[in-house]
């Protein structure tokens, strides 16, 4: 999440109830998570593993619950809950809105957008030209969709991130991540019907222009899906993937989260994906690999039998 204008190191110090250390007169232009900071991005990390990882990323700030060696540039806000920290952040510049009618006042919707009965448009949306909105679509805060997108009924967009903090040492395991992110959706995409696409829980979940989705498509958050892909029904792909450009998904295939999926890839009909993957290439099975290797070894899985039978002289 971005926020309106940077946000003075100090100010968020005092609002945590935090030590800073290092580039104390920073400002921060914006609050992520580890997997999509950018530069001027806040962040927060509460476990050792990860203390590195977080200090060394493209993060200017950071949240955390250790005093520790603070690169150049950088500061450091000492608590001693680093994710009740963040939380407290996000839900003061991304507070709850409610909203009563099914179009809120402060969505934008541009000319020749036709938006269907019973169709839901919440705070902050921003709608192309010449759109679709089909009936019982939910378009939830701060969503952005481009020109000439069709959306077909049943289907919702920016829904909250299954994303949950879980340490183990509380009587709250499964701890919610406020989602503060957003979903946006380029020109000339299609969107099947019953089709579940989760906002970023602090960046963008991005569907490219020209992508078109079968119906019960499911996208978690902050992935990205390039420009012309193609997917077919019942495609459940995990968060923080990346999906380049011209990639086609046949029916019924599972994308692991946290991995890329290279341009032009093919992915044929009940693929399993759990690793990263080269463009250019065709794959099927589970785990994928290119199609004509695992095609092979199921031929070779059916002469089993009867090889079976040669050793064993019957």
């Amino acid at each position: 999440m971005q926020f309106s204008s940077p946000v003075s190191i100090q100010w968020l110090s005092e609002f945590i109830g935090a030590k800073p250390i290092g580039n104390t007169l920073g400002n921060a232009t914006g609050i992520n998570e580890i997997h999509k900071v950018e530069k001027g991005d806040l962040v927060f990390v509460d476990h050792p593993k990860y203390y590195d990882k977080c200090i060394n990323s493209a993060a200017d700030f950071i949240i955390i619950n250790k005093e520790t060696n603070c690169p150049e540039g950088k500061a450091l806000l000492i608590v001693e809950n680093p994710f009740e920290a963040y939380c407290k952040i996000v839900n003061h510049f991304r507070p709850f809105q409610p909203s009563s009618s099914l179009i809120s006042s402060s969505a934008k919707i541009g000319e020749g957008s036709f938006i269907y009965p019973n169709a839901f448009i919440g705070n902050n949306v921003i709608i192309g030209k010449n759109c679709i909105i089909h009936p019982n679509v939910s378009i939830m805060d701060y969503c952005v969709i481009g020109d000439n997108v069709i959306i077909q009924a049943g289907t919702s967009i920016g829904s909250d991130a299954f994303y949950y903090n879980t340490k183990k040492d509380r009587e709250m395991w499964y701890k919610k991540m406020p989602s503060c992110g957003r979903v946006v959706i380029e020109d000339n995409v299609e969107i099947g019907a019953n089709c579940t696409i989760d906002r970023g829980v602090s960046h963008d979940t991005v569907i490219g222009a020209g992508t078109k989705f079968d119906n019960l498509i499911h996208i978690g958050h902050d992935t990205t899906v390039g420009k012309n892909c193609l997917f077919a029904g019942n495609v459940i792909v995990g968060g923080c993937t990346t999906i380049k450009d011209g990639v086609v998904v046949w029916g019924g295939v599972i994308i692991n989260k946290t991995l890329t999926i290279g341009e032009n890839a093919v992915l044929l009909a009940r693929t399993g994906v759990g690793g990263d993957l080269e463009g250019n290439k065709t794959y099927f099975g589970a785990p994928a690999q290119e199609a004509g290797i695992a095609k092979r070894e199921l031929v070779w899985v059916k002469r089993i039998p009867l090889l079976w039978e040669k050793v064993m002289g019957k």
